[in-house]
């Protein structure tokens, strides 16, 4: 099983891509437990509800790992409810950081947000293109201080679906990412 993971920002495209790489590749799409969370609760989350959030998550992903797909796509993971929960509310539960970094992850595709328009849906929160790089940057510092496999994704939305598409197929090829900077 090769486990992927979009991340960054909102508005860069992680569910749209999501849903590209499943219909291109197949495999099992795991969504964004904090989007279900929202709906079902009716309001905004506070600080109380981040580790509710974060163990919805990995119910969510763990259920999809023991079917063990060919190819597991995360819309998201433990990365953005850690940063998200600093963003907003100045703290994390460190166990959050703890288990993200006890499950296996083959590549993290990090989603850059210059170059995708903000989309307002009613839960998103930053239309500032500087407080999406910043989220990014963050994304991106995380990842690599962990030494996380990760490849950038950029540029117009035909070319974030092309160098999607290639870093996958490279994964379920058995290769590395292409590059792990800005492809």
């Amino acid at each position: 099983m090769k486990v992927l993971v979009l991340c960054g920002p909102e508005s860069s495209g992680k569910s749209w891509l999501s849903g590209e790489i499943q219909a291109h590749f197949g495999g099992e799409l795991v969504g964004e437990y904090v989007r279900h969370f929202i709906n079902e609760q009716g309001r905004d989350t506070c600080f109380a509800d981040i580790p509710a959030i974060a163990r919805g998550q990995l119910a969510w992903e763990d259920s999809a790992r023991t079917r063990q797909p060919d190819l597991l796509i995360l819309d998201t993971h433990l990365l953005s409810n850690m940063l998200w929960s600093k963003a907003l509310f100045g703290d994390c539960p460190p166990d959050i950081e703890q288990a993200l970094l006890a499950r296996r992850y083959d590549l993290h595709l990090l989603l850059d947000p210059a170059g995708a328009d903000w989309v307002a849906d009613g839960q998103r929160c930053q239309p500032d293109l500087h407080e999406r790089q910043a989220f990014f940057a963050d994304s991106l510092d995380w990842l690599q201080r962990n030494q996380q496999p990760v490849q950038i994704i950029g540029g117009s939305w035909p070319q974030r679906s092309a160098a999607v598409l290639t870093a996958v197929q490279r994964l379920l090829d058995g290769k590395s990412p292409a590059c792990a900077t800005e492809c």
